[in-house]
C-alpha cells in the first residue's frame, strides 16, 4: 500500500486547524492556539520533506500546500489584528502583496504560459518571516516574557520581506512575460 497520499492529508489537515485556531483565538486561549499554530507549522514542514523525499509530489499538493500556508498566516494574522496584537498596515500590506502576487499570476497562466509554482529563496524566506511573527505573538499572548520591542522589530522585518518580494515577483513574471512576447513576434519577411 502507498503512502502518498500522506502529504496531501498533512495539508488538509492544516487547512481544517484554522477554525480552531480562530475559536482559540478568539476565546482567549492563547496556550491552546499556539499548541494548534505549532502543529500546523510541524505539519507543513513534515508533507514538504515527504514529498521530496519520496517523490510523491502532486498537482493538487503544489497547490494546495501554498493555499493551506496562505489561508493560515490570512486567519491568524486577521484575528491577531481583530484583536489589536498585531498592527492593521501590516495586515493589509500582507494581504495586499498576497493578491497582487495572485493576481499577477493568473494573468501571466493566462496569457503567456502555465504557471508552475516556483517560489523563491527570499519567498521562503518572507514566509518563515510571517510564521515566526505569528508564533512569537502566540508565545508572548501564551504568557511567556517576550520583549514587546522585538514583535516591532518583526513587524518591519514582515512588511520590508513583503514588498522585497512582491518587487522580485514582479521583475521577474514581467522578464518572463516579455521573453515569451518577443519568442511570439512573427519573423520579418525574408529581403529579396
Amino acid at each position: 500500500m502507498s503512502l502518498a497520499w500522506l502529504p496531501n492529508v498533512l495539508t488538509i489537515g492544516r487547512i481544517l486547524a484554522i477554525p480552531p485556531l480562530v475559536i482559540l483565538l478568539l476565546s482567549g486561549h492563547y496556550g491552546w492556539a499556539l499548541v494548534v499554530a505549532v502543529i500546523a507549522g510541524v505539519s507543513d514542514l513534515i508533507d514538504g520533506w515527504l514529498a521530496r523525499r519520496f517523490g510523491w509530489q502532486s498537482r493538487f499538493g503544489s497547490l494546495a500546500d501554498p493555499a493551506a500556508d496562505k489561508l493560515l498566516m490570512l486567519a491568524s494574522y486577521l484575528t491577531l489584528a481583530w484583536l489589536d496584537y498585531l498592527s492593521w498596515w501590516l495586515f493589509a500590506l500582507v494581504v495586499g502583496r498576497d493578491l497582487v502576487i495572485v493576481i499577477g499570476g493568473w494573468v501571466y497562466h493566462r496569457y503567456f504560459e502555465t504557471l508552475e509554482a516556483e517560489p523563491t529563496q527570499l519567498s521562503k524566506f518572507n514566509t518563515f518571516c510571517q510564521v515566526f511573527l505569528m508564533w512569537f505573538v502566540l508565545i508572548r499572548l501564551a504568557g511567556f516574557p517576550l520583549p514587546p520591542e522585538a514583535q516591532i522589530g518583526l513587524e518591519w522585518l514582515v512588511a520590508f520581506m513583503a514588498i522585497a518580494t512582491l518587487a522580485q515577483y514582479v521583475w521577474l513574471w514581467s522578464l518572463r512575460a516579455a521573453r515569451i512576447s518577443r519568442e511570439r513576434q512573427p519573423e520579418p519577411p525574408a529581403e529579396p
